[in-house]
């Protein structure tokens, strides 16, 4: 993954070259189909996604909760709270994600903590509405 990728996502934007280039190490860039699924409710957790390009669909118990985009995070809430998924997250459209799995994630937490508090404010917030 190239570290110019994430410079403009809001998550990444305030971080220098250098730890943007630590992060883009840690996470692999793949394009998907529409039609892919990213998460499955239910399912155990072994990454989460940053959307790059496209947009994902987001349903729990079959209701769509929420249509994502570029710089949204998705599946950290499972990988936070060590429980399953929590909700289906299909590309509605061709996406490129950045996808980083859970032991990179516990490696940038002990590297870059203030990183990893920013991902999982934004799962706490989820986790309250």
């Amino acid at each position: 993954m190239d570290e110019h990728d994430l410079a403009d996502l809001p998550l990444f934007g305030g971080l220098s070259r250098k730890e943007r280039k630590r992060i883009a190490g840690w996470t692999d860039d793949v394009d998907l189909p529409e039609g892919y699924h990213l998460l499955n409710e239910g399912a155990f957790p072994y990454e989460f996604y940053v959307i790059l390009d496209g947009e994902v669909a987001v349903t729990h118990g079959g209701e769509q909760l929420a249509t994502l985009g570029r710089g949204a995070i998705v599946g950290e809430i499972a990988i936070l709270e060590h429980e399953r998924r929590t909700a289906t997250v299909v590309a509605a459209t061709p996406c490129r994600v950045a996808v980083m799995t859970k032991a990179a994630f516990d490696e940038m937490r002990r590297e870059m903590p203030a990183v990893a508090d920013s991902i999982e404010r934004t799962a706490r917030g989820r986790l309250s509405r």
